[in-house]
C-alpha cells in the first residue's frame, strides 16, 4: 500500500437511503463485491456490519493468471483490489450495504486512487452479481448525484462481476491482525469508527480466528 500521507475526511452523517432497494429477498445468502481502494480497509469495515456472514480479500477485473498481489499491484492486470461480501438478505439489504460503501467505505469520487494510493487497482467499483444488484446500484449513483450528495460526480463503476480470485493469506483480516501499522491507524480505523458513529444500529464487535 502507498505511503501514508493522512487520513480522509470522513462525512458526520450517514448519506440517505437508497429510494430503490430489494424487495422480499428469497435467498438465505446473497453475495456482493466491492472495491474501494486497499481491500484492507474495506474488509475491516463490511466485517463490522451485522448481517454480513463472511468477507474475502481479492481481486477482480482482470484474469486468472495475474491474481497475484505483486501482479496486481504492477496497475497492468485490469485488477481492482476487492472485497467478496456474503450476506443474509433478510438481516441487511444490498441497499444499505450500498449506502455504507458510499457513506464511509471510501470516496467515490476520486479517479484512481484512495487516500495515499494511486492506480487502477485502488479504482472504485460495484462487481454486480444480479440484474437486480445492477439496478439498485445504478440507480443510488443516480440519486446520490442528482442530490449533489459529495461535491463532484461519483465515479465507481458498476459492472457484472465476471470472477473474483482469493487475496493471499496474509491480506485475510490485515487490519485486525496489525492494529498497530501506522497506515491501518490512519487510513483504516477511521472508517471503522465512522461505521460505529453513523451506524450505529448495524455495527457489531468482529474477531478474527
Amino acid at each position: 500500500m502507498g505511503t501514508v500521507m493522512g487520513a480522509e475526511v470522513n462525512r458526520k452523517e450517514p448519506l440517505p437511503a437508497p429510494t430503490v432497494d430489494e424487495q422480499h429477498p428469497s435467498a438465505k445468502y446473497e453475495t456482493a463485491v466491492f472495491a474501494g481502494g486497499c481491500f484492507w480497509g474495506v474488509q475491516t469495515t463490511f466485517q463490522r456490519i451485522k448481517g454480513v456472514t463472511a468477507t474475502t480479500a481479492g481481486y477482480s477485473g482482470g484474469s486468472a493468471d495475474t491474481a497475484t498481489y505483486d501482479q496486481v499491484s504492477s496497475e497492468t492486470t485490469g485488477h481492482a483490489e476487492s472485497v467478496k461480501v456474503v450476506f443474509d438478505p433478510s438481516r441487511i439489504s444490498y441497499g444499505t450495504l450500498l449506502r455504507v460503501f458510499f457513506s464511509v467505505v471510501h470516496d467515490p469520487t476520486q479517479l484512481n486512487r484512495q487516500g495515499p494510493d494511486m492506480g487502477t487497482s485502488y479504482r472504485s467499483v460495484i462487481f454486480y452479481t444480479t440484474p437486480e444488484q445492477q439496478k439498485i446500484a445504478a440507480a443510488y449513483i443516480a440519486q446520490l448525484d442528482a442530490a449533489h450528495a459529495f461535491p463532484k460526480k461519483i465515479v465507481t463503476e458498476v459492472v457484472p462481476l465476471k470472477a473474483f480470485y482469493d487475496g493471499e493469506e496474509y491480506h485475510q483480516d490485515y487490519a485486525e491482525k496489525n492494529p498497530n501499522n501506522p497506515y491501518i491507524q490512519v487510513c483504516d480505523v477511521p472508517k471503522v469508527a465512522a461505521l460505529q458513529q453513523q451506524f450505529p444500529e448495524l455495527f457489531q464487535d468482529y474477531k478474527h480466528k
